[in-house]
């Protein structure tokens, strides 16, 4: 195992050990190298680097995720993993709404329902 495929690992049970499963069974089957180079890049890489914090980092990815408005699985997992590093439900909230200026209504709102599904499934537990 690589160094920078561990520090993904690590980073990725940080923030969401869900998704490192989610991750390699969906695309176990059809791109296993996407989700290694997954791992490696964005959470051995990216993740890593000192400049930000986790918390600072999962608020940049939720608000870019919200504004981009065609990735809602992968905005789910983020608000999870935001949840996970210390973000807020509030800050949450306030980081899509915030989107409304940048990405529109729609955006926004779609952030928001997405984010109601995460509080959901975390308060039925």
């Amino acid at each position: 195992m690589s160094d920078r495929y561990r520090k993904g690992i690590e980073t990725l049970e940080i923030m969401n050990k869900d998704a490192i499963k989610i991750l390699m069974e969906s695309l176990d089957d059809t791109a296993p190298d996407l989700a290694n180079f997954v791992i490696k890049f964005a959470y051995g890489e990216v993740y890593t680097r000192k400049a930000l914090d986790l918390k600072s980092r999962e608020i940049a990815t939720v608000a870019a995720l919200t504004a981009m408005g065609n990735a809602p699985e992968q905005l789910k997992d983020h608000i999870n993993g935001a949840l996970n590093v210390g973000c807020s439900r509030e800050e949450i909230v306030e980081v899509i709404i915030q989107m409304t200026l940048y990405a529109g209504f729609p955006a926004a709102i779609n952030g928001i329902m997405a984010a109601k599904e995460v509080f959901k499934k975390l308060d039925e537990k």
